[in-house]
């Protein structure tokens, strides 16, 4: 056991946990509760069929509202379309722009359908955009026509001055010669294809047939999605994670704030963060999926008074984002005129958070339930999670693999690896 750790609790421990074999990178640690191997796509359907009229999403600023069934339903039609449109399993698509329904839609379309979902940061211009681009070689990328001062299309256009000539579906780009379609998801753009049309598309029989028929050969191993790094020692670095770990990490997270046990009323997720980073499309639409949780997305981007608002009128339990979010919204000026009566937690992770702060979030917000989660893109995010005993105000960490570090208001330990992440001994070299 790594030091200054301890198992979360004597029921879930398993002391006779072994060392990798073989020089194998795969070992279980101390802990009886199994992982999951399904696929995305799977859970979403055992979860549409547990809670078909379970409200699953909320898009306040669109006014979209689907319960598990409708959006299983939306999910299956625009995974079709994917595939009817030539796409086949293990291409990549590419999803620029802020949040959105569509960005919900074709995160968990991509998964279903086998492809892998590339998320890029919105905020992007064109040397940033083309780099991640060429980086993975994405067949098709969806994004719309403007937001706020991000002309998506021109930027894109800086790139492939092509796109405007070219025939949907037939992009023939010099400088990025694998990207061959472009889906706009809200404006008929010369160039490009519209997701209502591809999505209208996938809702023919033969072509969900052929989604059925793709489905079988899925595997809970296969690449599912592309997360980049903030780029702040460097160049941006792309990690491709599976079905297995995003599954299995946003599961962990919701038995952490035991969503598994919570009524739907206390099962309500307002989230202001952004869906292409992994607090948002893990911890979020994912543990929304795992859970049966309700997914709130408050705005296009973060407004804390929006998030605010949407906690008030939308009954909503639990609140997600980076401290800096959550300064914002316990700094909005008119803060207490706010029902927050339904608020039980929140979960807060992107950099250090003060316990000053944690004392304010869960005093002002009623977040007592609250989880401080750390981890890395290449870890699917949540690799950590803090707990705060409002007793002793000290910080109890708690990892998906149940290990719980001890050392008060301090980081937990991990334990160091090679390359073949093999256990190593602290003076050796290796990687945390």
């Amino acid at each position: 056991r790594a030091r200054g750790t301890s198992p979360c609790s004597s029921e879930e421990v398993d002391y006779t946990a072994t060392l990798p074999i073989g020089g194998l990178s795969y070992v279980q640690g101390c802990t009886q509760l199994p992982l999951i191997n399904k696929t995305v796509g799977s859970c979403l359907d055992a979860t549409a069929q547990k809670f078909p009229d379970r409200e699953a999403l909320v898009i306040v600023h669109e006014n979209i509202r689907l319960t598990f069934a409708q959006l299983k339903e939306e999910v299956d039609k625009a995974a079709s379309g994917l595939l009817s449109i030539g796409l086949c399993k293990g291409d990549r698509l590419a999803m620029w722009g802020p949040n959105s329904y569509a960005w919900v839609l074709i995160q968990l379309a991509t998964a279903q359908a086998g492809l892998i979902l590339v998320s890029v940061n919105p905020g992007y211009q064109a040397s940033e955009l083309e780099y991640t681009l060429k980086k993975v070689g994405p067949i098709p990328g969806e994004w719309g026509q403007q937001f706020k001062t991000q002309q998506y299309y021109n930027i894109l256009k800086q790139i492939c001055p092509e796109l405007e000539k070219a025939q949907p579906g037939a992009l023939k780009s010099q400088r990025l010669p694998d990207l061959t379609t472009v889906i706009s998801v809200d404006t008929p753009l010369p160039g490009t294809l519209l997701l209502d049309e591809v999505v209208a598309t996938g809702s023919k029989e033969q072509h969900l047939a052929h989604l059925h028929h793709t489905q079988q050969f899925l595997s809970c191993y296969d690449p599912v999605n592309i997360q980049f790094t903030s780029g702040t020692t460097g160049k941006v670095k792309g990690a491709t994670l599976s079905h297995h770990n995003i599954v299995n990490n946003s599961y962990f997270l919701g038995k952490r704030l035991k969503m598994d046990l919570k009524t739907p009323e206390k099962s309500r997720l307002v989230l202001p963060s952004p869906l292409y980073h992994c607090l948002g499309s893990v911890a979020g639409t994912m543990m929304s999926v795992m859970h049966g949780a309700t997914l709130i997305v408050s705005s296009p981007t973060f407004d804390g008074k929006k998030a605010l608002e949407t906690i008030s009128r939308e009954r909503g339990s639990f609140l997600y984002g980076t401290p800096t979010m959550f300064v914002d919204v316990l700094n909005q000026p008119d803060f207490s005129s706010y029902d927050i009566s339904a608020m039980c937690g929140a979960v807060i992770g992107g950099s250090p958070a003060p316990s000053e702060l944690i004392r304010a979030i869960i005093k002002k917000l009623n977040a007592r339930e609250l989880v401080v989660s750390g981890g890395r893109s290449w870890g699917y995010g949540w690799v950590t999670g803090q707990d705060w005993d409002e007793n002793r105000w000290t910080k109890v960490g708690i990892s998906p693999g149940k290990i719980s570090g001890e050392d008060p208001l301090g980081p937990p330990s991990f334990q160091k690896s090679d390359v073949r992440k093999c256990n190593l001994t602290s003076s050796a070299a290796g990687e945390s």
